[in-house]
């Protein structure tokens, strides 16, 4: 599915100069590398904790697998 974005025209030029310099064929995956970048290698177990500040976070993430899943 295609979709049509609206940006500024500062945003624009900054999806142009991403564009080239990722040397990409479309914003779409400039913005798609972007992105991949930016996230890569977070962790979602510092979310977690925010939700649950009571308990520490080994105690949240503890029994998340059982034995017979890990490898």
């Amino acid at each position: 599915m295609v979709t049509t974005i609206q940006v500024d025209e500062q945003t624009l030029e900054l999806l142009k100069k991403l564009k080239r310099e990722m040397v990409v064929a479309s914003y779409a995956e400039a913005i798609t590398r972007m992105a991949a970048e930016r996230t890569r290698g977070k962790s979602f177990g510092g979310i977690l904790q925010k939700y649950y500040k009571k308990k520490p976070l080994k105690e949240i993430l503890k029994d998340l697998r059982d034995k017979h899943d890990r490898f």
